[in-house]
């Protein structure tokens, strides 16, 4: 007897579109290809646009086999569904070949120009750590793939809302003729968030320039600007003051011991700016700046800072302390801090009660995390205030240094300390504690 009924078909058969787009989502373009197969409801899903909004695509200086097709296959697809595209993030990894960077040029203009003509919907683009001021940049190269970018920005800047540029290490008036291509069509920008962490040249006192406060003027919607303590001056300042303090929330400013950052800025300035910023919070990264003249001359009271992280390389410095900071520079931000980052060689100087009379001190402080010479006790202490109700942190980190190399006594102590606050630690604080042994 022939049996005429249907195979019974699988559940997938029936699971609703928006379903599949979400189960596609995290696939890979390989995966995603082997989808497509599958059926025609499976292929009309894979070709939603909702899946091809966001864009990762890596370059390797020196890429393996599988590092090429991967990469061959992301373009592929950029190209066939670039057209969805609203975020596009461009990655390079180890970038030090000097065969490398004339492809990546090409490529990039290819992409830019194919991007340029089927895209109206790019909020969001991310190149970081391109060193354009390295050798393996030659001249014309370098200059062919400015001017790419510079042109797709233009095309972009009506629709970009965040614009990635960290690390591209460009001088001052490349620098300026750059984001002033966000700004050519309508002389403003409605970026909301940029990104120009070392994104001049090393040693350029980018404050004092006319050209840089001229193109700042054209941003008019910053939300959270992310740059170098040596682009700060009084005029930058009241420039953001003027043009984005309506919507201006988050400056995240790193200084570094080889940029210039000895330049006056009032505090007057600050305050002015934190008036028409109510909402207005500050970031500090300190790399290789820890001086107490130095950070005094930049950590103003005026300035709203939620945080602070100082990074130390000295090793055995005589004019070098840390206790004039702890005591009585980050103590001013008491009600303001939040989160506050150390990684100090101090095995000269021990700074226990300092650091604990810092957290108790400043009332809002929720996050710490400190690389230094410590004694196991500072973490004892620390969970017992903590215990007590007299200071606020929800995380601690804290990596213990010594010049012992057995470590073996401290080990048991912590894993003491542990037990004894364990019910503490498990309910409420994110906590991590290590020794590290430097003998």
């Amino acid at each position: 007897m022939e049996d005429n009924s249907e195979p019974e078909q699988s559940p997938w058969a029936h699971l609703p579109d928006v379903c599949l787009r979400r189960v596609f989502h995290w696939l890979d373009d390989r995966d995603r290809s082997n989808a497509a197969l599958v059926c025609k409801k499976w292929n009309w899903a894979i070709h939603s646009g909702s899946l091809w909004r966001r864009r990762t695509i890596t370059f390797y200086g020196q890429p393996s086999r599988e590092d090429t097709l991967e990469l061959q296959s992301a373009l592929w697809y950029l190209r066939k569904f670039g057209k969805y595209l609203e975020r596009l993030e461009i990655k390079l990894r180890n970038p030090f070949n000097p065969a490398f960077t004339p492809k990546f040029q090409v490529t990039m203009r290819g992409l830019f120009s194919h991007l340029g003509k089927c895209n109206s919907h790019l909020v969001s683009l991310s190149i970081e750590y391109l060193g354009l001021d390295r050798f393996i940049w030659e001249n014309v190269t370098r200059a062919q793939f400015l001017k790419n970018l510079s042109t797709f920005l233009k095309r972009m800047s009506k629709w970009l809302d965040y614009l990635n540029l960290k690390g591209a290490r460009l001088t001052l008036e490349e620098g300026c003729e750059l984001l002033n291509s966000l700004t050519c069509l309508t002389n403003e920008s409605s970026l909301s968030e940029i990104n120009i962490e070392d994104f001049f040249s090393s040693y350029v006192p980018v404050f004092s320039s006319t050209l840089f406060h001229q193109t700042m003027s054209k941003f008019h919607s910053l939300v959270v600007l992310t740059f170098n303590y040596n682009c700060i001056s009084d005029e930058l300042l009241n420039t953001l003051r003027e043009h984005s303090a309506h919507s201006l929330c988050t400056l995240n400013i790193k200084c570094h011991i080889h940029d210039p950052h000895r330049q006056v800025v009032r505090g007057t300035s600050w305050a002015n700016l934190a008036k028409r910023a109510p909402k207005l919070s500050v970031n500090f990264c300190f790399e290789r700046v820890t001086k107490h003249d130095h950070l005094v001359r930049i950590l103003l009271v005026e300035i709203p800072v939620r945080s602070i992280s100082l990074r130390s390389y000295n090793f055995r410095d005589p004019d070098w302390t840390m206790k004039p900071t702890l005591t009585n520079l980050i103590p001013v931000y008491w009600h303001v801090l939040q989160k506050l980052t150390l990684r100090l060689n101090n095995d000269y100087e021990l700074l226990d009660n300092e650091l604990l009379q810092l957290t108790l001190s400043c009332q809002r402080l929720l996050f710490l995390k400190v690389w230094a010479f410590l004694s196991v006790t500072f973490v004892e202490r620390l969970l017992q205030n903590r215990a007590e109700g007299k200071c606020s942190l929800t995380t601690i980190k804290v990596g213990i240094y010594t010049a012992q190399e057995e470590t073996s006594e401290e080990d048991r102590l912590l894993r003491d300390i542990y037990r004894r606050f364990k019910c503490l630690i498990d309910s409420e604080i994110n906590y991590f504690v290590v020794i590290h042994s430097m003998a």
